[in-house]
């Protein structure tokens, strides 16, 4: 197969990429040209903004397959299927869980009872939409730059599924991890672990809070597959690893595979330092639900949660993030917090 990935040289369309070739598929990938497109692949240069300017150039490469890995708007979405509709089998979207309620809940966003978990493909959406307010939008910009001021995966997800003449399917992603990843999810712990800490403290709500998550080389298996298996067609996918653990329960794998001999310490709410509460009612969980994919294409996670854990731990001890995350870390505040609580107990 002929397949185009729009944004396809980041953090998870290389893998994508990756994942395409090894399986023999002609991949070109269309970007803006900030950064090197992987080796191996045809390329086209231009603004997903603006795509009808390279509507052209796009159909001469005649792709079967349309993977846009960095839709962010409604308006994007609509330009996508004009420039494509009639030239293509199918076009591929990667969504993000964001769009369930449970989301809107745990934000703050959105009032009413609990959502229902695990996050099925059925599960009721956000009422609310676009998300993120601009100032948070500003900072997510800096770490991914094609999200745009109207960033809303929900009206695109809608475009794209209900187009009569090009079919479409959503892949609805986790929280993603491994090398590369610019949110350096393993960053806190690892980085502690290194320090030689001997103790890290979760916040109870924190400590116990579930979302989904998967390894990157995993996600990329997962869109590759769905890309390429014309069962597809008009589905939508939620795409993460199961089990779904706890924040606590990641950090002790984590911890586990550094062999740190130190003590977690879950303190409650009032006990934590304020740098370690994250916003939020964590008591809305996000655990998702990946059964339809695994049921209807057979997918299978290829690089077990271990050794995505490992090779995740590697990368981070050699790239640390480069900016915002200092204020994670205030080792004198969480020593006296240790400290009050073995006074108290």
């Amino acid at each position: 197969m002929r397949l185009l990935l729009i944004g396809g040289n980041g953090f998870i369309g290389r893998f994508v990429v990756a994942a395409l070739k090894q399986q023999g598929h002609t991949v070109a990938v269309f970007h803006r040209g900030t950064t090197a497109a992987p080796a191996g692949v045809d390329e086209i240069r231009g603004d997903h903004n603006q795509l009808n300017a390279s509507a052209e150039e796009l159909k001469r490469y005649a792709p079967d397959v349309v993977i846009d890995l960095v839709l962010s708007s409604c308006a994007q979405a609509e330009a996508l299927m004009s420039v494509f509709r009639g030239a293509i089998r199918r076009v591929v979207m990667l969504s993000s869980m964001d769009v369930y309620r449970a989301v809107g809940i745990f934000q703050g966003r959105e009032d009413g009872p609990l959502m229902e978990v695990p996050l099925t493909e059925d599960s009721e959406l956000r009422r609310s939409l676009h998300p993120y307010p601009p100032e948070v939008l500003q900072v997510l910009r800096k770490i991914f730059p094609w999200a745009t001021d109207d960033y809303d995966k929900i009206p695109a997800e809608r475009i794209v599924m209900n187009d009569p003449e090009l079919p479409g399917t959503v892949l609805r992603l986790p929280m993603v991890y491994g090398p590369g990843d610019p949110l350096h999810r393993f960053y806190p712990v690892v980085k502690r672990v290194a320090d030689r800490r001997r103790h890290i403290i979760f916040p109870e709500t924190l400590a116990a809070w579930h979302s989904p998550r998967g390894y990157v080389e995993n996600v990329a298996a997962a869109i590759a597959l769905a890309a390429t298996d014309d069962r597809a067609a008009g589905r939508i996918y939620n795409v993460c690893e199961e089990p779904a653990f706890s924040e606590l329960e990641w950090a002790r794998k984590i911890a586990c595979e550094m062999k740190w001999d130190g003590e977690f310490v879950v303190l409650p709410v009032e006990g934590t330092p304020r740098h370690l509460l994250k916003p939020g009612n964590a008591a809305q969980h996000w655990t998702a639900s990946s059964a339809r994919i695994r049921r209807e294409l057979g997918y299978k996670e290829p690089v077990a949660i271990e050794e995505a854990i490992r090779r995740t731990i590697g990368w981070q001890l050699e790239n640390s993030p480069a900016f915002e995350f200092l204020a994670q870390f205030d080792y004198p505040a969480e020593d006296a917090a240790i400290a009050g609580d073995r006074q108290q107990t």
